[in-house]
């Protein structure tokens, strides 16, 4: 399960954060890749932050090569967002997005190696603005990040299970990730059932040929 993580001023209990942020929230999410392979499955940006469960994407376009602007409902603060965002590459197959609005500054994804696998570290860094006004928005804060981990850790695994498949990746990337989240719950329930429709078929057939040859 993905290991969560704060650190914030106006908290009681303090823990030191992936970044160096007095005020930051973080999730680490166990992936079945290696490092290089995590960092080639995270070079789109639009893939990370669509699988976040709450954000109910109305546009996201490109506008230069780290640029991009990104529309939004976030239903886990009841916040409409119409924002710019800037990436930035880190080493280790990381980058960071920030944000041209809004209470939250940047959020950094960077990767860690383990001995089986590795991690991909998600923060939402808030130390952008003065102390004050962060308490005065606490509504703004963004509240996803768990369901966004818990997402993220399924996708990967998912990824390393399915992916030899022909057509899988193509199918994921252009048709399954656009969804909207409760589409795409309803689709995967969908494939759910007729698989296991499938092998009732086939119990049912072979407790039919067994009867047929006695």
């Amino acid at each position: 399960m993905p290991e969560t993580g704060t650190s914030t001023s106006l908290a009681a209990e303090s823990l030191p954060p992936p970044i160096a942020s007095k005020d930051a929230a973080w999730i680490r999410v166990p992936t079945p890749f290696t490092a290089a392979e995590l960092a080639t499955l995270c070079r789109d940006p639009e893939v990370l932050f669509r699988l976040n469960p709450y954000y109910y994407f109305k546009r996201w376009a490109q506008t230069g090569p780290g640029s991009y602007h990104a529309e939004f409902d976030n239903h886990s603060n009841q916040q409409r967002l119409a924002l710019d965002l800037e990436l930035t590459r880190e080493p280790g197959g990381g980058f960071q997005v920030a944000y041209g609005g809004g209470v939250k500054r940047r959020t950094v994804f960077s990767i860690e190696q383990m001995p089986q696998g590795s991690y991909l570290c998600v923060t939402d860094d808030y130390e952008g603005l003065p102390e004050e006004e962060r308490a005065r928005r606490e509504t703004e804060v963004d509240k996803s990040l768990p369901a966004w981990g818990e997402a993220l850790r399924v996708y990967f695994k998912r990824m390393r299970r399915w992916s030899w498949l022909p057509g899988w990746r193509w199918y994921m990337r252009r048709l399954w990730i656009p969804m909207k989240p409760p589409a795409r719950r309803i689709v995967w329930l969908l494939y759910v059932i007729t698989v296991a429709e499938f092998f009732f078929f086939l119990f049912v057939l072979l407790i039919f040929v067994l009867q047929q040859n006695r």
